[in-house]
């Protein structure tokens, strides 16, 4: 009888704990999630009292550059992961050690992307469509954009280090810092120094290479403390390089994904494709509520992990997915609740409104979904098993793209594209699901 009363109290005792570990993780990260986009938007709010076609620049170069620095995200989420792992085996200097690899490998990556797109930034902003009194300011802007790119994926790799040893508030607070500097420096160049969208650029510039900055003295009182080596190690970075291949070609495929689907609402006319950006839009924001629990998952699964305890980790995956669907849930709810207060922010075009209100019910009512999905993920990548991943979603593209070229042909809407974005998301789930039943991720030890 004793047993029998003290295992639901142990139970609902790990559920806090779980739940205290989740929570303080995800909210910084989450925070911290949001600020990176606000970048964006500062720029977006500053350069456009310059002029149309200089907004048509930025959006163009914006694009490339985004869609550039989202293929590195690896360098967060492999470094996440392996160092979590270590701290789990108890070893803080290989932790901190295996984070500067991922800092050496990002520098090496930024270093090569410069020398490949400085000389090709015409022909790039030429490929995207812009204009000819855009591509101008497309070009500039993006010219010097590139010369910070390195430090950009610096911050990746140093945030991913920083998640590993268990530490999301710094991340937060970094981009909260760079958030406000990033606008008072375009402000000041933009407007004050007179450099029209060039100033733009150097501050967002001048902002990554100071937050950069930040981490590096982070991490380097972190090696001065734990006896960490800063050298670059070429075995180091070739593992950090290799654990983040397949998470590239997973990232790669979102990402085809995600284009295949915004080729296909341009196919459907005017008012959809309006309507597909304003939902889209809404989606990648509800995307980073999930993904704080994802992050949080990658430091946690791997901490448990790396100090050899399935079972922990066992519950903590359930636990985190009961997460993912409370949230996601709650996010279903909430966007069904605020849709007819959230169109009108985007557009007055009732065509427009018409086509996005049904499509954002299936959003909605995909939420839950969504929030296994990004949880799982999450928990897969701390485990390290981006193989499986990268396979999961290149199936994942393969059932996905037939059905979402059949949208036009048959005579569907905007409403019929989503209900295939569910579908790809639901296939997500179920791989992820199998995967995580199977146990073949519980691989203990300090490395994968």
């Amino acid at each position: 009888m004793v047993h029998m009363t003290q295992a639901p109290a142990r139970r609902r005792a790990d559920r806090r704990l779980h739940d205290r570990e989740i929570v303080s993780l995800a909210v910084p990260a989450f925070g911290a999630l949001v600020a990176e986009p606000l970048f964006l938007m500062a720029d977006t709010a500053i350069v456009g009292h310059l002029g149309t076609a200089q907004l048509a620049g930025l959006g163009v170069a914006s694009a490339l550059l985004m869609t550039g620095v989202s293929v590195f995200v690896f360098l967060a989420y492999a470094t996440t992961a392996a160092v979590a792992r270590r701290v789990g085996a108890g070893d803080l200097q290989a932790a901190i050690r295996q984070g500067m690899d991922g800092i050496w490998l990002a520098l090496l990556l930024g270093a090569a992307v410069i020398a490949v797109a400085l000389p090709t930034a015409p022909a790039l902003v030429e490929l995207f469509g812009a204009s000819d009194a855009a591509a101008p300011y497309a070009t500039t802007y993006l010219r010097i954009s590139i010369l910070g790119i390195p430090a950009m994926l610096v911050v990746l790799a140093a945030t991913g280090l920083l998640r590993g040893l268990q530490d999301t508030k710094t991340p937060l607070y970094v981009a909260v810092a760079g958030f406000v500097t990033n606008g008072v420096l375009n402000a000041g160049l933009v407007y004050g120094a007179g450099l029209g969208i060039a100033g733009s650029a150097w501050g967002t510039v001048i902002t990554q290479c100071g937050m950069a900055a930040v981490y590096l003295v982070v991490v380097l009182r972190g090696a001065r403390r734990h006896g960490a080596s800063l050298r670059p190690d070429t075995a180091g970075i070739r593992a950090s390089a290799q654990a983040g291949v397949p998470l590239l070609v997973r990232t790669l495929s979102l990402r085809a994904v995600l284009l295949i689907a915004t080729a296909v609402a341009a196919r459907l006319g005017d008012a959809d494709i309006a309507a597909h950006q304003i939902i889209l839009s809404l989606w990648s924001l509800l995307a980073f509520a999930l993904d704080a629990i994802a992050i949080a998952g990658q430091a946690i699964i791997g901490r448990y992990l790396g100090a050899g305890d399935t079972q922990g980790a066992r519950d903590a995956c359930r636990r985190m997915v009961e997460w993912g669907v409370a949230v996601g849930a709650v996010l279903g709810v909430l966007v069904i609740l605020t849709r007819p207060a959230f169109l009108p922010l985007f557009t007055s075009d009732s065509a427009v409104r018409d086509a996005a209100l049904p499509a954002l019910v299936i959003v909605a009512l995909s939420q839950p979904i969504s929030g296994i999905v990004f949880v799982l993920d999450g928990v897969l990548m701390g485990a390290g098993d981006g193989p499986y991943l990268a396979w999961a979603m290149l199936l994942t593209l393969a059932v996905f793209t037939p059905v979402a070229l059949l949208v036009p042909v048959l005579g569907g809407g905007l409403t019929a594209l989503w209900a295939t974005m569910t579908l790809m998301m639901t296939v997500r789930m179920l791989t992820l699901l199998t995967r995580t039943r199977s146990g073949r991720w519980l691989v203990t030890g300090a490395s994968r």
